[in-house]
């Protein structure tokens, strides 16, 4: 491809995450406390806030702030302190337009039928039109967040109940999306007719839980019970969880990247272990791109899965040749932002006698802006590899998502502006392949047509 594409140093070269939600109904435990542990076990999905609101039965409170999980709740005095039965907690990422205090959630309303609580993944893609329209009808809005638009939705076309008004409001709001609800004594659930953002049901004793990944239910000891399906409403109260199709849904699309990248490998989607597909996309990839080498490693933490597979496949070695900073977070890294130098060896460190002399293969989840891709071929020649090819083990990036995921412009995005020779010269890599689509898909037991695949092929599901 001809053309050239501005390096953004300041931009980071994978997706950002999407945000976390757990929601929990449970009369025999301390609900605070089981919700604190499940935003721990997502705390990946988003770290610049999180928040837990309670609620006694009568009123809701809620405590949130700025920072991971630990840095909001550094001991468990800082809890809600009321005896609760229904919790919910959200961790966020957002871009930084949005990184405010008044965008962590959960959010709270208070509205004629009482308080609300509301925690949200996804995007609204008429969230612009609809925000302008309720101002234009004397809407006052105290944040940027979708969350705030289904609550004025909700509180417009207001019904004798939330059921009812939510119900009213859904015909308005489209794109991809994951509400959790929370009244004194009911939550609610809801995902998009298309399932782009996931959603399960897990069960602890006599309570239910909702979470965005099924690692949750196996940090509090819940079991898991089954996803949510496309347009799918679940209602928990004292009676137990009752089911609705309140969307029409046709098809599935799932987002790819939560099996490529965002989840949390123990976690699984709609019957697939996301560990076992990340190391089959690794073995699809040495069948597609095999090379003479030493040995094999991957990039801490998402690919290490698929490297496994892919040396397995192959038949060398694999090898821990990058080792990760574990106590390095988002808010060490951001003072030092203008340290770009430092930014990938903060958080990577090689092994040199690994890597001295040898052939290295080493395999990343994607490329987005290829800035990360370019230190990290550096690094390993410095630590004195012999050859440094590059495989990633999916498709290159050639489309923004906005479904809830932040990604680049097409401008930023190196694979819609250059071809893979001209990235790979880029990089300094000897040899770079990204894994097929085709080949990609043949590593799920979910039909193609399930899978939102934007971000590769620029047709958008919605």
């Amino acid at each position: 491809m001809a053309g050239e594409i501005k390096i953004v140093e300041s931009g980071v070269d994978h997706p950002e995450e999407a945000c976390g939600i757990f929601g929990i109904m449970s009369p025999d435990q301390d609900v605070a406390r089981l919700t604190y542990y499940g935003l721990y076990a997502l705390q990946h999905r988003g770290q610049e806030g999180a928040g837990i609101a309670v609620s006694d039965g009568e009123r809701i409170g809620v405590k949130k702030g700025m920072g991971l999980v630990s840095e909001v709740f550094p001991t468990p005095d800082c809890l809600p302190k009321q005896k609760a039965s229904l919790a919910l907690g959200h961790v966020r990422y957002s871009t930084s337009r949005s990184s405010s205090f008044a965008n962590i959630q959960p959010l709270l309303f208070r509205y004629r039928h009482g308080c609300l609580a509301v925690a949200h993944n996804g995007n609204l893609l008429n969230g612009d039109e609809l925000r302008q329209r309720l101002e234009a009808d004397g809407s006052i809005f105290q944040t940027e967040t979708d969350s705030e638009l289904i609550a004025h939705l909700i509180a417009r076309y207001g019904h004798d109940n939330l059921i009812a008004s939510l119900k009213a409001a859904l015909p308005y709001i489209h794109g991809a999306f994951c509400f959790a609800f929370m009244t004194d004594d009911i939550l609610i659930g809801l995902r998009d007719p298309l399932g782009i953002r996931p959603l399960s049901i897990g069960r602890l004793g006599k309570g239910y839980i909702l979470a965005s990944e099924t690692c949750a239910f196996d940090t509090v000891g819940a079991e898991f019970v089954r996803d949510l399906a496309p347009g799918e409403m679940v209602v928990i109260d004292k009676n137990g969880l009752h089911a609705e199709q309140v969307l029409p849904s046709v098809r599935t699309a799932l987002c790819i990247f939560e099996f490529i990248y965002f989840t949390r490998p123990d976690s699984n989607f709609h019957k697939e272990n996301v560990h076992l597909v990340r190391k089959a996309l690794g073995r699809q990839l040495a069948k597609e791109h095999p090379v003479d080498a030493d040995i094999v490693t991957g990039v801490p933490d998402s690919s290490l899965a698929a490297a496994s597979g892919y040396a397995e496949e192959i038949g060398i070695p694999y090898e821990m040749a990058l080792i990760k900073n574990r106590y390095i977070g988002r808010t060490f890294i951001k003072p030092i932002q203008d340290d770009r130098e430092f930014r990938v060896g903060l958080k990577l460190n090689p092994v040199r006698k690994i890597i001295a002399g040898k052939k290295v293969v080493i395999v990343d989840d994607s490329i987005v802006r290829g800035t990360t891709s370019l230190r990290l071929v550096n690094m390993l020649r410095q630590a004195g590899a012999k050859e440094v090819h590059m495989r990633i083990s999916s498709p290159p990036v050639i489309a923004p998502c906005f479904y809830g995921i932040n990604t680049p412009s097409t401008d930023e995005l190196i694979a819609a502006q250059k071809n893979v020779q001209e990235i790979k010269e880029m990089i300094g890599a000897d040899s770079l392949a990204f894994l097929s689509r085709q080949g990609m898909l043949d590593c799920f037991n979910l039909p193609p047509e399930g899978f939102c695949l934007a971000c590769f092929s620029g047709e958008y599901p919605i």
